[in-house]
């Protein structure tokens, strides 16, 4: 069973830094893209940033510039650096992996909370 496992969420003044961790195991096969959802209370799960197995990388506009996405494919393994963070990212972050032969799998979600 395909299991993915998150780290690194917490509470964090605005402007500080962040960075979370999300390892895939249980699967012979490698993801082919990793990457973070986020979902705030109130609002719809959104596409924070997501990474192919080639190094391609994709971010929602409100993170450019902030957020850094990077994978470590020999461990199967996502991270998100986050800088300059402010009360609009306080959220759930979802790890997910989409791995060809199973589909798409989730993490629990990690909390990151932005406030002073």
């Amino acid at each position: 069973q395909v299991q993915l496992v998150e780290s690194g969420g917490g509470l964090v003044q605005p402007g500080g830094s962040l960075r979370l961790s999300c390892a895939t195991s249980g699967s012979i096969f490698s993801p082919w893209a990793m990457g973070w959802y986020r979902q705030a209370p109130g609002k719809q799960r959104e596409l924070v940033a997501s990474i192919t197995r080639a190094g391609s990388t994709n971010y929602a506009d409100s993170v450019k510039g902030r957020f850094t996405i990077s994978s470590d494919n020999a461990k199967n393994t996502v991270y998100l650096q986050m800088i300059s963070l402010n009360s609009e990212d306080t959220a759930t972050y979802y790890c997910f992996a989409n791995i060809v032969q199973s589909g798409t799998h989730w993490g629990q979600g990690t909390q990151v909370t932005v406030s002073s």
